[in-house]
């Protein structure tokens, strides 16, 4: 019982600040889909989920070293109509993939820079979810 009392009161606190910012909304989306384990993380599994059409959207760090994997990664989703949204730091990425570990006290330790992440399943239908959508329209 007490967790759907927490629930109910983090959904009234997003309700009342107000619009979600993008970046926000991205972070609640990749939770989301990690729950439900709908990320591909890394070049090769993201290659093979834009490739196979079961992306819904990429995230692509915009300070990556390797232009190939740059090239590689907007070229897939740009022959195959996927949505792609840059980032500008590869551990916040990482950080909002689950690519770390978390302490007693809830803050990311040993996070890990990713340079690509794709969204296979958005997992259930949520506020930030609608908000990334709306970006992309408006884009």
């Amino acid at each position: 019982m007490s967790d759907a009392h927490v629930e109910v009161e983090v959904a009234a606190d997003t309700t009342a600040r107000g619009q979600m910012s993008v970046e926000e909304a991205l972070q609640d989306v990749l939770k989301r889909a990690l729950v439900h384990d709908g990320l591909a993380r890394g070049l090769r599994e993201c290659a093979k989920a834009l490739d196979r059409r079961q992306a819904h959207m990429a995230v692509l760090v915009e300070t990556c070293t390797e232009k190939e994997y740059i090239k590689l990664v907007e070229a897939l989703c740009a022959e195959h109509n996927i949505n792609l949204i840059k980032v500008s730091d590869a551990k916040k990425l990482g950080e909002w993939s689950g690519l770390c570990k978390i302490d007693r006290e809830g803050n990311a330790r040993k996070v890990v820079g990713c340079s690509c992440v794709v969204v296979k399943d958005f997992g259930e239908e949520s506020e930030a979810m609608n908000v990334l959508l709306e970006y992309f329209k408006t884009r």
